[in-house]
């Protein structure tokens, strides 16, 4: 029997997905293709700029708390606090030049850096309590972050037309982000973690970047496709493309985010313990049961998704979504690549071992180019797409491949 907290827990998670998924199918229903496509070129533009003032710190950070006592808590927080004003003061006037060139409009430009704060401080949150076994609290700062906005939202849009545009899409993801900050301090006082009244310790900071900065090369290549994909598409076709493809993307992105949710972030903490512990045989039977999770996952994913789309595409009523629906096989094929790796970077990065996650990214960062710019020139619909598979394809290749060399070198040492 499944206990309780942990049954509030999995709802939560659920909720969130299921708010999320359906309400990009309403968001597509009553907002133009062109708009869509503005709310997708925004959102990738946030998340991606998330990594400029978080430089990934949080890799260092969880495993640092990870094996660290409570008391140790808030001032690692406060070290991390202090790291990411320095990033705002930093990224603020470089940011300028996102609506200087008009890659994003100017009307957003207040929009932007309201939730961009909020999605950073809240992720922060979100990521901390998975460290210290605070699940629950991370699902619950999880849905009202990306949850109950969705719901709101679509309740008014269903209520009220005129809340049917993007200025109030993105004052309703305010709004969800305020109340996810809201909870999160609250728990977080209620912790009565120590610690913060210690001084900053600037070389504790310099030793995590020194971790830290190498990752987020490889992270900041890996979400650059996620992002330049977008802008690219819009280059090659136009704004109301991409909002076809941000629908797609946000069907088949579903997968990862089901497996973020239910699998991996129960999982990696468990690796990184057993690494830490010595306990090789534990580790193996942790990451092959992640493993067999992620592939079923994907397959039933694959099987139900390809048959509701039909239907859910005329419900939404916009021949364009329907006249183009091959587009999807091309979107789910490389996020099942793409999730199916994912198993092997966290055994990777349990380990410690960040050199293949590094060398990884930064190649198919290469592959996505060379492969989007070539089949850009007969087919720049499908360019992209074919893009992300082959990029994805050289992930997956290369971390479990890495993660097998290491695993026969342990038991060829074990031997000996």
């Amino acid at each position: 029997m499944i206990p309780a907290k942990n049954l509030v827990n999995i709802s939560l998670r659920g909720l969130t997905l299921g708010s999320r998924f359906l309400f990009v199918f309403f968001l597509a229903r009553f907002i133009s293709p062109e708009n869509l496509g503005l709310y997708g070129l925004f959102s990738a533009t946030v998340g991606y700029a998330l990594y400029f003032v978080g430089l990934d710190f949080y890799t260092y950070a969880t495993r640092a708390a990870i094996g660290s006592s409570r008391d140790e808590w808030g001032w690692m927080l406060k070290n991390q606090g202090a790291l990411s004003i320095v990033m705002y003061l930093v990224f603020f006037p470089l940011s300028v030049a996102l609506f200087k060139f008009d890659l994003l409009p100017a009307e957003l430009f207040f929009w932007f850096f309201v939730i961009l704060i909020l999605e950073h401080i809240n992720q922060e949150f979100g990521r901390f309590f998975i460290a210290v076994s605070e699940q629950l609290l991370s699902s619950l700062v999880l849905f009202f972050r990306q949850g109950s906005w969705a719901v709101l939202i679509v309740v008014l849009m269903l209520m009220e037309p005129r809340t049917r545009s993007l200025h109030f899409v993105l004052g309703a993801w305010a709004v969800g982000g305020i109340a996810a900050f809201a909870v999160g301090v609250y728990r977080l006082r209620g912790m009565r973690v120590g610690g913060w009244s210690r001084p900053l310790d600037w070389s504790w900071i310099k030793r995590g970047l020194i971790v830290c900065i190498p990752l987020l090369g490889a992270t900041l290549a890996l979400r650059g496709i996620q992002t330049l994909d977008r802008y690219w598409l819009q280059a090659l076709v136009d704004t109301r493309t991409v909002g076809l493809y941000v629908l797609y993307m946000s069907i088949a992105s579903t997968l990862l985010a089901f497996l973020d949710a239910g699998v991996f972030a129960y999982t990696y903490p468990v690796l990184i313990r057993c690494f830490q512990n010595k306990q090789t045989q534990e580790f193996k039977k942790q990451l092959g049961k992640m493993l067999i999770l992620t592939i079923t996952s994907c397959v039933m994913f694959s099987l139900v998704s390809l048959m509701l789309l039909p239907y859910l595409l005329r419900w939404i009523g916009n021949d364009f979504y329907l006249a183009h629906q091959s587009l999807y096989g091309w979107l789910l094929l490389a996020m099942v690549i793409n999730s199916i790796g994912m198993v092997f970077h966290y055994a990777l990065y349990a380990q410690g071992q960040d050199r293949p996650i590094i060398a990884s990214h930064l190649a198919s960062i290469v592959m996505f180019i060379a492969v989007t710019w070539v089949a850009s020139q007969a087919m720049p619909l499908a360019a992209v797409p074919l893009g992300l598979v082959s990029a994805f394809s050289v992930i997956l290749l290369w971390k479990s491949i890495s993660y097998l060399n290491r695993a026969k070198s342990q038991f060829a040492a074990a031997i000996n």
